[in-house]
């Protein structure tokens, strides 16, 4: 019984001992089959699969995900190795089985990137890593390893890539460089390197290294805003100067801001740009401005843009708005005070001349009054452009305070209306002198005119009446009547009053042949005789004709009036000189200039004669200047002097 039991226990253990075995085997393949199943869920997440080469039959073995990487449909068995070289982009192929070959031979350890082509056609980047296992020999019998699908990180880092090649382009077309500084330390990209003229292979340079770059006028306040950056852990916006290695002087403007994170400080980031071209343009603006602006002040003027029709200003220099009497600092000026301050008796005739140029698309020049603010009368100029290219009524312009030359004009007007009352008042007085000459010029005609008369009465009372020398004694009458007239005529045309100078094309030998036969009498009288030496082709010149006939009457008076009691000639000629003008000349033989204050006989009231007016000179120095001409007087090598006086054969008068 014993024995039986004994050896039914020995058989229970064996069974039990099997069992076991069975048991064990059994939770180890099914622990083997969840750390599969772990592993290959393990690749999928990761795109990661795993490979294994056995170089003994050429059979490549891959993991589920591999297969997925490769775009294939996972499958059971080995893969085919002309299959998986042909997956290959042709362009990475030698390379991938050169390093595989090479880890063989040399034992190392296969690392390499590559490009597949899926059957779909996408192309995608691999990553392979592997290793060797040996037998007892040494000798490589099986290649195992790992691939990882690649491609989007790949692109990130080429699109990283690009946007730095980018980003440094940028930065060195546009002359800005970046720089950080937090914990981590100090980065100055390659431009800002080649801004401030430093070795990038140096390093970014230290605080005290970069205030030494720091022109020394602004070295200081630049210290103080590091200081405050770092302090108060804010950012700056400032432009500074910097002398680099090369001597070279740069303005350079500096951005920064701080990086705080969940309310930490972490560091300051910023930009620092070259803006030389940029700081050394506005240096240059703000110059010409300066100089514009003092122009404007000098001279009275004005600019503006606006537009008219919607009475918006564009721009309003300050001394335009000064001219209105407006004050430029307390702001913009709307249009209506500019237009309110236009004079109620102009604004009519302005509004008109205004919509007649916007409705033309025309420019307009235009004068008027304006009153300002403290009641003074200004008189303005405003001078506007039309703006083809802009809105309707859009005008550039400036404004001139012309009130000085309103006020010179009038006063002109009146010192022109006084020398005509003068030089009226000289031909009166003149014709005083001349009275007693002119008095026998005119009386003479006039008695060979009666005397003519009667002896045609008396032809006539003939029985029967002697009607031919009738005739001629009546022709004769009418021949000496007109020469009185004449002489009348030109006396009139002399000394009348009334009419404005009207410039015309004059002969001057006519005017010279007119005044000498006006003086014949007064020079005959004091024993004077006049010559004219004056070419035929003499040139016309534009002149007034009256104030012509007063210039050679007043110097041809003085000339007889220097050779009274004496005698003398008086010789007039005239020819172009270099010029171009036609340059006349009243030479006498008289007493000659007076030996003091030669050069004041032209000024008015100056006079050496007794009884006269000092008015003669001074008022043909006006007229001959007036139309462009000038006057002077020399002494002769002999006696008595020559007065001479030019005028322009085209119209060249000021007046």
């Amino acid at each position: 019984m014993r024995g039986v039991v004994a050896g039914t226990r020995k058989r229970l253990n064996e069974v039990g001992q099997r069992l076991l075995t069975l048991l064990t085997r059994f939770l180890t393949s099914r622990d083997l089959q969840e750390s599969k199943a772990k592993l290959e869920e393990a690749q999928r997440v990761a795109h990661v699969g795993h490979w294994e080469w056995d170089l003994q039959t050429d059979r490549v073995t891959w993991s589920d995900e591999t297969y997925r990487i490769y775009g294939l449909k996972p499958q059971k068995g080995p893969i085919n190795l002309t299959t998986i070289r042909e997956m290959i982009h042709p362009e990475d192929r030698e390379s991938v089985f050169r390093i595989a070959e090479q880890a063989i031979l040399g034992g190392g350890r296969p690392d390499a990137e590559h490009r597949i082509i899926r059957p779909s056609g996408e192309v995608r980047t691999l990553h392979s890593q592997g290793d060797l296992k040996r037998d007892a020999s040494g000798r490589p019998y099986q290649m195992f390893g790992t691939v990882q699908d690649i491609s989007d990180r790949k692109r990130a880092e080429e699109a990283l890539q690009q946007t730095q090649i980018y980003l440094r382009e940028g930065q060195r077309l546009a002359h800005m460089g970046s720089w950080a500084f937090n914990d981590l330390g100090h980065y100055w990209s390659d431009e800002l390197y080649q801004i401030y003229g430093l070795d990038p292979g140096n390093g970014a340079p230290t605080v005290e290294e970069y205030l030494a770059i720091i022109h020394p006028q602004d070295r200081a306040s630049m210290a103080e805003t590091i200081k405050i950056m770092h302090q108060q852990h804010c950012g700056c916006d400032v432009t500074k100067r910097i002398v680099r290695a090369d001597g070279q002087l740069r303005y350079v403007r500096c951005v920064a801001i701080p990086v705080v994170e969940q309310g930490v400080f972490k560091g300051l980031l910023g930009t620092a740009m070259d803006v030389t071209e940029q700081e050394l343009l506005t240096q240059e603006l703000r110059r010409q401005q300066t100089y514009l602006a003092e122009a404007q002040s000098l001279t009275h003027t004005g600019s503006w843009a606006c537009n008219l029709v919607t009475r918006q200003i564009f721009h309003s220099s300050d001394e335009n708005a000064r001219l209105y009497g407006l004050d430029p600092s307390r702001g913009a000026i709307p249009f209506e005070r500019f237009y309110n301050s236009i004079h109620p008796e102009d604004e009519p005739a302005l509004r008109a001349e205004l919509e007649s140029a916007i409705l033309a698309g025309a420019d307009y020049d235009v004068d008027f009054r304006i009153r300002r603010p403290d009641g003074t009368i200004r008189f303005l100029r405003g001078i506007g452009h039309h703006n083809p290219s802009g809105e309707l009524g859009e005008y550039i312009g400036i404004t001139m305070d012309i009130t000085e030359r309103k006020h010179s004009e009038e006063e002109r007007e009146r010192l022109r209306q006084l020398e005509a009352d003068l030089s009226h008042i000289n031909r009166i007085n003149m014709m005083g002198e001349l009275a007693a000459a002119l008095a026998h010029e005119i009386k003479q005609p006039i008695a060979a005119s009666i005397t003519s008369a009667s002896t045609c009465l008396r032809w006539l009372a003939h029985d029967p009446p002697n009607l031919e020398r009738a005739r001629t004694a009546a022709t004769r009458s009418e021949q000496e009547g007109n020469r009185a007239s004449d002489v009348i005529n030109r006396l009139r045309s002399f000394y009348k009053k009334g009419k404005p100078p009207k410039r015309e094309m004059v002969d001057v030998r006519a005017i010279i042949r007119e005044m000498a036969a006006l003086l014949r009498t007064e020079a005959i009288r004091h024993s004077v005789t006049i010559h004219s030496e004056v070419d035929a082709d003499t040139p016309r010149i534009v002149a007034d004709r009256v104030q012509l006939q007063q210039v050679f009457m007043n110097l041809m008076l003085n000339a007889i009036e220097a050779m009274k009691g004496t005698g003398g000639e008086l010789t007039i000629s005239a020819r172009p000189n270099s010029q171009g003008h036609l340059m006349v000349s009243l030479s006498d033989t008289g007493v000659g200039l007076p030996a003091e204050n030669a050069e004041r006989i032209f000024d008015a009231f100056h006079t050496t004669k007794p009884e006269g007016t000092g008015m003669g000179l001074a008022i043909t120095r006006s007229i001959v200047e007036s139309h462009g001409g000038r006057v002077w007087a020399t002494a002769n090598e002999g006696a008595g002097a020559t007065f001479h006086f030019t005028f322009p054969s085209e119209p060249e008068a000021r007046a």
